[in-house]
Formats: C-alpha cells, structure tokens, sequence
C-alpha cells in the first residue's frame, strides 16, 4: 500500500464537506486559525480557498507559505488535516482577470449559480480577493468508522 493508499479514505471527507479551520503562521510562531470554506479537487489533490488580501491569514502565508486545513465530518468523530504550501493567486484586479474567473469556479462548486455574477465580479475586484491552493503533501486524522 502506498502512502497516497493510505491517505485516500482521509482525503474523502475534504470532498464531503466543503468548510473547514485554515491555519497558517505568525509572525511569533503560534499558530492562526480561520473557518473558511473550500473545495477539494481528488485528481489535482488540491485545496482552493477564497480569501482576502488585507487579513491576517493571506500576510501570513506570503511571510511563511506553509499551511495546514482541518476538515470534520458532522458527528465530529472523523477529521483530516491536510498539509501544504500555499500557492497564492495574484489579487484580483478586474472583473474578467483569470484570479476572478478562478473565484467564480470556487463560488459555482460551493455555492452553485450566484443571482448575479457581473455584481460577484466587481466586489471580487473591491474586496481584493484571491484564491489560495493548497497542494495536499500530507494528511492524517481519523477516517470514517
């Protein structure tokens, strides 16, 4: 059995669920935690995550790009937590710019249609919003019973 075998059944809950903890580095070392939602690509093995420029999260993973997200199913008793690096986006700057294109696949795979995606578009560009991937190096946890 492979590691990537082994981590298979781990990986499913990121694919049932689509919120979890993000959390990243501080400058002083202890940890930050953020509830985000998200959603799991199984060919890609990849997380990707909406977020802000301006927050606390998105400094510190350009200082300190490793990250870890946390994934529990509903009766809370399974729970993955992948590991990473952060591969961040550029920020979006227009309302067509790949970044924004990247945020409406994110939102149609969480969310499904929104009631108006030129209104989506612009305060993806005024918010300053980017997508953060995670690329899964590691899991562990506890998988379902």
């Amino acid at each position: 059995m492979t590691q990537d075998d082994a981590q298979d059944p781990l990986l499913k809950l990121l694919s049932e669920y689509d919120g979890g903890v993000l959390t990243t580095i501080k400058a002083d070392g202890r940890p930050q935690l953020s509830n985000v939602n998200h959603v799991y690509d199984p060919d890609e093995r990849t997380v990707r995550v909406s977020i802000t420029d301006s927050r606390a999260k998105t400094r510190n993973l350009r200082r300190d790009p490793r990250v870890s997200y946390h994934v529990t199913s509903g009766d809370r008793w399974a729970y993955t937590v992948v590991e990473g690096v952060a591969d961040l986006t550029p920020v979006a700057a227009d309302p067509h710019d790949e970044t924004v294109e990247e945020l409406v696949r994110l939102y149609r795979a969480v969310r499904g249609e929104h009631p108006d995606w030129d209104d989506y578009r612009a305060v993806m560009v005024r918010d300053r919003r980017l997508v953060l991937r995670i690329r899964v190096e590691r899991a562990y946890g506890m998988p379902r019973r």
